[in-house]
């Protein structure tokens, strides 16, 4: 089993807000009348989310009023440092088409509060979007605790979010530093030059280390020595938190890379000048600033990476 060491790299800095934009108010899910007081106040705000959708503009996340938002499902995401409450809803009507974003098209317009409240209201309304008959009965379910659970109107069941835990990786082959190289992998569903770093789900029964491990083994066919955490990101597609790693190549490793074919078609190792005239040839594209991925490949690299299209 590989062992764990300290991180050789530190993430990339993030949009996403380090300090949560929000007070969860967990205490008042429970309380209905607190919640129907908490929408009439004259400051609270609403994200509006429409299948994973929400509106977005170059200047950023869009909060409506509460007298202005639409109907739908209604969920308490928290409340700003001074006090006013934010609210998303999730309508069934489709949005207007020039505004609506998910997280990935909008990331280079969000802020890091932004991008932390877009991804907190699009994991809930994806959940309630998947979840509205009871897994026991099969009845129909309603938003409870101010949208963290559903409840059967059937058998009175509670339902809650669930968070799958992901492994992600940026692969390095052990050379002193600064002459290291790091791999990347091309998905299958992936055009030509969109390079990322590994992931998978870690699967029932297993360890983070033994998951991270056994993806890269299975998709690229590399042996990893060591490995070390980096950080973590929640990404709500549907329902993952993303476990951040780097990770070191067994020796040789570069010369057995091995796509599997199936889910990773494509994988290369990059010195740091080789990534560099990659991207301004617009050979590769790199994932958004959004993505714990960047964050991993620009702590390796050791700042900012400028790609000519970062792809969305």
């Amino acid at each position: 089993m590989p062992h764990l060491q300290a991180a050789p790299y530190r993430l990339g800095p993030s949009p996403s807000a380090d300090v949560p934009p929000l007070d969860r108010a967990a205490h008042l899910r429970a309380d209905a009348d607190a919640l129907a007081a908490a929408w009439e106040e004259p400051g609270t705000e609403v994200v509006v989310v429409h299948r994973g959708r929400s509106l977005v503009t170059q200047d950023g996340l869009v909060l409506v009023p509460a007298p202005d938002a639409p109907e739908g499902e209604r969920f308490l995401l928290g409340r700003r440092p001074g006090g006013s409450a934010v609210f998303a809803v999730a309508t069934p009507e489709p949005l207007a088409d020039d505004a609506a974003h998910g997280l990935r098209s909008a990331a280079a317009w969000l802020s890091g509060d932004d991008a932390a409240l877009l991804m907190h209201a699009t994991a809930l309304a994806l959940w309630h979007d998947n979840h509205p008959r009871c897994s026991r009965c099969g009845a129909p379910t309603e938003v409870a605790a101010a949208g963290y659970a559903r409840r059967c109107t059937q058998d009175g069941s509670e339902h809650y979010p669930r968070t799958d835990p992901a492994v992600i990786v940026l692969v390095v082959d052990g050379a002193p530093s600064g002459r290291d190289r790091c791999l990347l992998g091309r998905q299958a569903s992936w055009p030509a030059g969109r390079f990322s770093t590994l992931a998978g789900f870690v699967e029932p029964g297993e360890t983070v280390e033994q998951a991270l491990a056994r993806e890269v083994l299975e998709e690229v066919g590399v042996t990893v020595t060591s490995m070390a955490y980096a950080g973590s990101q929640p990404w709500p597609f549907p329902s993952s938190l993303m476990l951040a790693y780097f990770a070191v190549a067994a020796v040789g490793s570069h010369e057995s890379v091995r796509p599997d074919g199936e889910e990773i078609v494509e994988a290369r190792w990059f010195d740091r000048p080789g990534l560099v005239e990659a991207l301004r040839v617009g050979e590769v594209r790199v994932p958004p600033r959004l993505s714990v991925a960047r964050r991993l490949l620009e702590g390796w690299f050791g700042g900012p990476l400028e790609s000519r299209d970062a792809w969305r």
